[in-house]
């Protein structure tokens, strides 16, 4: 894969009215396009690295014994109407009606949707645990949608649901999920925090959030030093900052930092808050139960948008190996028709040992591809010039540290394997 021929333009200024430094950053690369108030298009760069974010979030899905699935977007109203949440969800929530005057919403969640399926294939206690998920595209009619994907109206999530007999297994299921969390955002790179949450809209009788550490967060969070206490600082009602930190230190004697966060991930334990509402019951040897549900968000686009908070500096982005959009960008500097096929020939090599890389070709100054380079924040930079070939060396610079080296390629190669 050639720049010269992908879809790889950036721009010198940002948008006047992009605000946080992930919204700017990503319109500058080029991830995204705006199309209409809090809707996005992503460009070919951008989906790149979502689709990385996909494939950490389903590969530990599938490790926890969640099955995929796809449930639609388009929901019937009526399934809103039996858990009493078409009225009370509010105006975040779309409607609107077919040419048949049926009405359906636009599902910002999917909780009714999977409940209905559960009612309708879960017939026995055999059946349970079970644990379903979905990467899909939700909607909220967000008043003010704003700062790019980290609050758009249209967004990509992986939302999973889990059934268990009784609270023992729901507790289980919960357990397993806030494994598989971890182990996500430790693989993506995130300095996060998990905190005690609100369960708001979703309901449930407890949650936990996970929040990347930024100074750009919409949420306040608190936590021990020990990191044996976080929790969102809504839950501590109209006190100051101050307050919480007395009261608590005043309580164990820890100390508490106050930071602010960005949501990435949400989980609860429902119980049977929809399992009843919807009707959905299993005959047991001791009568019918309404099984225990619990609910699992993570905001795919989102975190892109959070890594972005996280690692940047003054001349672009700096993405995490695991998610950026490409490992390595081999660029070539100069003219000579040899340096192509040295080009052509590292990348094979690059790719034979499992790292994704892009060959900037572009007829182009070394300084507008060096740049571009740093703003799209691709980790590593490959240099392919006449003076390395003569020299029989290859120069590699390491975009989160800043620093380059030149050596032969097959050391280069060593330092690169994943």
């Amino acid at each position: 894969m050639k720049t010269s021929s992908y879809h790889y333009k950036t721009l010198k200024d940002s948008p006047s009215d992009a605000e946080l430094i992930s919204h700017k950053l990503m319109l500058r690369s080029s991830m995204i396009k705006l199309n209409a108030s809090g809707i996005y298009t992503w460009l070919p760069l951008g989906l790149r690295s979502l689709k990385k974010v996909e494939n950490i979030v389903r590969r530990n899905m599938d490790e926890a014994g969640a099955q995929e699935i796809l449930m639609p977007m388009v929901q019937p109203s009526d399934l809103w109407e039996e858990s009493k949440r078409l009225s009370e969800y509010g105006p975040e929530l779309l409607r609107f009606e077919d040419r048949n005057d049926r009405s359906f919403v636009l599902g910002p969640t999917h909780e009714e949707i999977i409940t209905d399926i559960a009612r309708k294939t879960l017939n026995s206690p055999k059946d349970l645990p079970a644990n379903y998920y979905q990467i899909q595209t939700k909607f909220r009619d967000e008043i003010r949608p704003r700062f790019g994907v980290m609050r758009s109206r249209e967004f990509l999530m992986k939302d999973a649901y889990s059934f268990d007999i009784d609270e023992n297994g729901m507790k289980e299921s919960y357990g397993l999920m806030r494994d598989a969390y971890q182990k996500i955002f430790n693989a993506i790179g995130f300095d996060y925090r998990i905190v005690s949450a609100d369960s708001g809209a979703i309901g449930g009788s407890a949650s936990e959030e996970f929040h990347v550490l930024a100074d750009s967060g919409e949420d306040k969070i608190i936590f021990s030093d020990d990191e044996l206490f976080a929790s969102n600082l809504e839950l501590f009602g109209e006190k100051s900052d101050q307050e919480i930190i007395d009261q608590l230190h005043k309580k164990d004697g820890k100390k508490y930092s106050i930071k602010k966060g960005i949501e990435v991930g949400h989980i609860f334990q429902l119980g049977d808050k929809y399992s009843k509402s919807l009707s959905l019951s299993i005959q047991t040897s001791e009568g019918n139960i309404n099984p225990l549900m619990g609910c699992y968000g993570i905001g795919i686009s989102r975190i892109i948008a959070a890594s972005i908070e996280q690692n940047y500096d003054e001349d672009g982005i700096i993405f995490p190996r695991s998610i950026a959009p490409f490992e390595a960008i081999i660029i070539i500097v100069g003219n000579d028709k040899n340096l192509l096929s040295e080009a052509e020939s590292l990348k094979d090599d690059l790719t034979k040992i499992g790292v994704d890389s892009i060959i900037d070709d572009r007829n182009d100054s070394p300084g507008k591809k060096f740049k571009d380079a740093d703003l799209t924040g691709i980790p590593f930079q490959l240099i392919v010039s006449e003076k390395n070939q003569k020299e029989n060396l290859l120069e590699l610079k390491i975009r989160s540290e800043g620093t380059s080296l030149k050596e032969n390629k097959q050391n280069i190669l060593t330092k690169l394997k994943p």
